[in-house]
């Protein structure tokens, strides 16, 4: 009976049918935070891992049928043997990044198309950085803690996690499809009723839950209404490359911005629910005010005002990228090059999404353009001309010039990200005669002898010292 009225509301939604049960799976997980501290916020940590792990299942179940269910349980079940058989050294936190990395690309071999599918690969790549995540954590609690940072230090365990625990953690409903990316320690402390302003009792997170939840039923609303639009279709249509070149890149622009909104409306949503269980809790502020940000994958404002890139990427997807530097970037540093670690990070994180060329060429384009925004920040700091024009009456017309750069390369680099397969992201980047690709690369060509003319010699020789 469910199935019909799926595919009636799918149909009516003009969505695919696993979009549908993808949202109604998000949706699903407030009930479930309900269910938590009305009935099990006081209860044994043995009863919370059971809910959290068959009300996870669950949501796997109704989105992913029949033998798919059992990927994660495998991997979930290898990795608790290598914590517990192999202890804390480096072969064990080798072995899961091999293990769970090879079996994630596996199955993206097995089961990729040409398009963006909702399969069991979706909430696997989640469980993959969790399982990875939980290794290192582990391996960090056998550490002295002077050899520790202070995130290491807050994530570190310090005993062999059970079964059920790992089986909590990897499948609790608020992280389970989506995401966000959390450790088992705070895992741990909410499950242990820790996790609230109000000791020994549900966190008043319910205003706060509900806040998140409508910003991302408002972003929902923008991208359900708008999408139909803003076709990926239409990028690879006679029709589109015919339009003046103007025409192209504003609608490839406007295509990005509304593309964006669906990850923007399923992480806030999402983190509703980790708000309203409680995983959302930071501590207090100065004010001695709660903080719910713990779980925060979007600063939605920051998002739609910065005119950088790296403010872009400080907004978006934030716990991911936060798993990335922690486990991936700063763990590369005796490397003793920051470049090489950045580049490393992101090649992972390529890799990571998937086998298709586009998300290689996306990465590229980050890389390439937070390596020029940065050059070109500095030089507009360090040049007396372009900082007195900047902070001129002309800066509201500058502003919008680079927002309108900013927007306009970052819909540019998502295209191949969207359309995965080098035929399709070519056949569009043509289309607007690789601008992109001229642009930075144009300038990170100029950018030295713009600051041989423009920044004083005594500065520059001054910032050589440093």
């Amino acid at each position: 009976m469910a199935a019909p009225l799926l595919e009636k509301l799918a149909e009516s939604l003009g969505s695919p049918e696993p979009a549908v049960r993808l949202i109604l799976s998000i949706l699903i997980g407030y009930p479930f935070a309900l269910l938590y501290r009305r009935f099990l916020f006081n209860q044994p940590a043995t009863i919370v891992h059971l809910f959290h792990t068959f009300s996870g299942l669950a949501l796997a179940a109704f989105n992913f049928a029949g033998s798919q269910l059992c990927h994660s349980a495998v991997c979930i079940l290898v990795q608790f043997l290598m914590l517990r058989l192999m202890g804390r050294t480096v072969t064990t936190v080798l072995s899961s990044f091999i293990f769970q990395m090879v079996y994630l690309l596996v199955g993206y071999y097995y089961t990729a198309t040409e398009e963006y599918d909702i399969k069991w690969t979706m909430p696997h790549c989640v469980l993959t950085l969790k399982l990875i995540g939980l290794s290192l954590d582990f391996y960090d609690g056998g550490r002295e803690p002077a050899q520790l940072s202070a995130e290491q230090k807050t994530a570190a365990l310090t005993s062999v996690p059970s079964l059920l625990e790992v089986c909590g953690f990897s499948y609790f409903y608020c992280g389970f499809l989506v995401g966000p990316q959390f450790t088992l320690r705070s895992y741990q402390k909410l499950a242990a009723g820790e996790l609230t302003d109000c000791p020994g009792k549900p966190p008043n997170s319910v205003v706060p839950a509900m806040k998140r939840f409508t910003l991302g039923l408002v972003c929902l609303a923008i991208f359900t209404l708008f999408s139909p639009y803003y076709q990926d279709g239409y990028l690879l249509t006679d029709e589109f490359e015919a339009q003046p070149f103007w025409y192209r890149c504003v609608f490839i622009l406007l295509w990005g911005k509304i593309k964006l909104y669906k990850y923007v409306s399923c992480w806030a949503i999402g983190e509703g629910t980790c708000i309203l269980s409680g995983l959302g809790y930071n501590g207090v502020d100065e004010d001695g005010k709660a903080k719910w940000d713990a779980c925060a994958n979007m600063k939605v404002w920051l998002f739609e005002t910065t005119p950088y890139f790296e403010g872009t990427i400080a907004s978006f997807n934030i716990n991911t990228n936060a798993w990335a530097a922690r486990h991936v970037f700063k763990r590369l540093k005796f490397l003793g090059n920051k470049s090489v670690s950045h580049v490393s990070t992101l090649v992972f994180l390529a890799v990571w999404h998937g086998l298709h060329s586009g998300y290689f060429m996306c990465f590229f384009m980050e890389f390439l353009i937070v390596m020029v925004e940065r050059q070109g920040r500095a030089l507009v700091r360090d040049a007396p001309v372009l900082t007195k024009l900047v902070n001129s009456w002309l800066y509201p017309l500058i502003y919008g010039a680079q927002q309108f750069i900013h927007w306009l390369f970052m819909a540019y680099s998502l295209v191949p990200f969207c359309l995965l397969t080098y035929d399709k992201w070519l056949k569009v980047h043509f289309a607007v005669y690789f601008c992109g690709h001229l642009f930075f690369v144009g300038f990170y060509l100029i950018l030295p002898y713009a600051r041989k003319v423009l920044v004083p010699k005594k500065e520059r020789g001054e910032k050589k010292e440093d």
